[in-house]
């Protein structure tokens, strides 16, 4: 059984301890979020199977506990900058980490100064660190990977997720701009506040497992525009305003354009799904309908990841470096 040290509980934080005491798989000995509204209360406050006697800390230097804990999952933000910082103290302590930060799937694109750093410092520690998820972390990364290989060629891939934001999160839709005026939306774009974070990521991570050298690639974001007034979990959506937000990431390969990304998540989407496209021998085209949902399985993803990369080797893993568990069973953690 997992003893886990839990890092941030917000909603998608509380879905991961609450599915881990679910499953019976593990149980959180020590708890973190610096939010003032939790401090000096205990965890079964917020998830009662946790049952008493885990307080939730303010800070990580307050854990008592390090000689009980197997691995610490963090799930606080997406920008892995903002994320060093708690991944350094964990990781100098020798704890191995599994993270919900997006930019950790595939951290070579935008940090790789800091992928090194985290490299370096898992080994000195003999711990391991792996960024997982729905999206990035499977969806559009492992899991095309893994389909290529029933290919002897592979010349072009398309990669869709198409999900309904009503069945999300509401930090979910907020993130993806629902209920913004085009102008706001827009503005945040710029402001770097408003994006899916992960799809360079994909494009990159399913490059390198192919052995593609990406000669150039390219990003866009726009808004799904409402057509008529909608309501939503963060108030109501006037017509021409946003539903959500369509991303697009190409990549190009050998003078051709061979990658194709795309993720819409806006509300009221009437064919959610996700997709995978192979040009190649043979041809395969796999899909999802209704789509995979996003908080469900990233939660799954991160506990059953847990014993896998527990088993590897010390150091910065992806999710193409650590095999897959399979749904981890009651009585095998």
């Amino acid at each position: 059984m997992y003893q886990l040290l839990h890092v941030g509980l917000g909603p998608l934080g509380l879905r991961v301890v609450t599915d881990l005491y679910r499953r019976g798989i593990g149980r959180v000995v020590a708890a973190v979020d610096p939010a003032p509204s939790l401090a000096r209360r205990e965890l079964s406050a917020l998830v009662a199977a946790a049952g008493p006697g885990t307080p939730i800390r303010t800070h990580l230097d307050e854990v008592q506990e390090w000689g009980r804990i197997r691995c610490a999952v963090v799930t606080t933000r997406s920008d892995l900058a903002l994320c060093m910082d708690t991944f350094r103290s964990l990781l100098s302590r020798g704890c191995s980490v599994i993270s919900t930060c997006e930019e950790l799937a595939w951290p070579w694109l935008r940090h790789p100064v800091l992928a090194q750093e985290l490299h370096e410092l898992a080994v000195r520690a003999n711990a391991r660190i792996l960024g997982t998820g729905i999206n990035p972390g499977f969806l559009m990364d492992a899991l095309p990977v893994a389909v290529t290989s029933a290919c002897h060629e592979v010349r072009a891939l398309r990669v869709e997720r198409i999900q309904d934001a009503a069945k999300r999160r509401l930090p979910f839709q907020e993130k993806v701009g629902v209920g913004l005026a085009p102008a706001e939306f827009e503005r945040r774009v710029a402001a770097g506040t408003l994006r899916h974070v992960g799809l360079g990521e994909s494009l990159h991570f399913l490059a390198h497992y192919l052995g593609w050298k990406v000669e150039r690639w390219e990003e866009t974001i726009a808004p799904v525009l409402a057509e008529r007034a909608l309501d939503s979990g963060l108030g109501p959506v006037a017509a021409g305003h946003a539903r959500g937000v369509r991303q697009e990431a190409r990549g190009w390969v050998g003078g051709k354009l061979a990658l194709q990304f795309a993720f819409q998540a806006a509300l009221g989407e009437p064919e959610p799904r996700d997709r995978v496209v192979i040009d190649g021998e043979p041809p395969i085209e796999f899909v999802v309908p209704g789509g995979v949902h996003g908080d469900t399985a990233t939660s799954a993803l991160v506990l059953n990841m847990i014993r896998p990369l527990l088993a590897a080797e010390p150091g910065l893993h992806t999710m193409a470096s650590v095999p897959l568990q399979g749904c981890v069973a009651r009585d095998s953690a």
